[in-house]
């Protein structure tokens, strides 16, 4: 009798390894290229909560996991704006979206969101993930980390996942330009290639 209590105890123990095992690897993949990407609906620094589906004339959207803290994040924050002025026309808008939890880096709290989107003149909604819900579906784990997204039909189909370009510290010495290059594909009805990106930045303040 005893042998078998064991046994149960350590099918269980089985059982409940394996299901959190699974989740954790669910939260750290993400998405995938080709893979179907939700719509969310989170709170833009002008106050006002922003969904997706507001554009309804967008082909697509670059979506930018990024914040106000990381120097990974900052040494971007021109090339974000240079992507939405040049894409947001052809139906391309950026969305970005800041997933850092403030208790753990208070810079990153919605009230200086506000601020250093007034201090850089974004052009494109800054959203704030403030339950941290979105940034684990896609699998975002770097400040800054962009979703390439392109609707067909109702769906939103993921097209491209990583960096920006090829040189995240130095805009100077940028010799690919992998997302304004994706963006240019899909215009064009061509494959994205490469289609997935390492990207480098700080971690994500959970």
């Amino acid at each position: 009798m005893k042998s078998l209590k064991i046994l149960v105890v350590l099918t269980l123990l089985l059982v409940v390894s394996a299901f959190a095992f699974t989740q954790i690897d669910t939260f750290e993949s993400g998405y995938a290229v080709g893979d179907v990407a939700t719509d969310f609906k989170l709170k833009n620094v002008d106050g006002s909560f922003v969904s997706l589906s507001d554009f309804d004339k967008a082909k697509g959207f670059i979506v930018v996991f990024t914040c106000n803290t990381c120097p990974f994040a900052m040494a971007n924050e021109d090339r974000i704006l240079d992507l939405d002025k040049e894409f947001k026309a052809k139906g391309y808008p950026v969305i970005a979206i800041n997933p850092n939890n403030p208790e753990v880096q208070p810079g990153d709290s919605f009230e200086a969101m506000q601020e250093r989107a007034r201090e850089k003149g974004f052009t494109f909604p800054y959203l704030f993930d403030e339950n941290q819900e979105i940034y684990p579906q896609y699998g975002a784990t770097k400040t800054p980390h962009v979703y390439l997204l392109q609707k067909e039909g109702e769906s939103l189909l993921v097209r491209y996942i990583g960096a920006i370009d090829d040189s995240v510290r130095d805009e100077a010495t940028v010799t690919k330009r992998f997302v304004a290059d994706a963006v240019q594909a899909l215009l064009a009805g061509k494959p994205v290639e490469p289609s997935n990106t390492k990207a480098i930045g700080c971690s994500i303040k959970a």
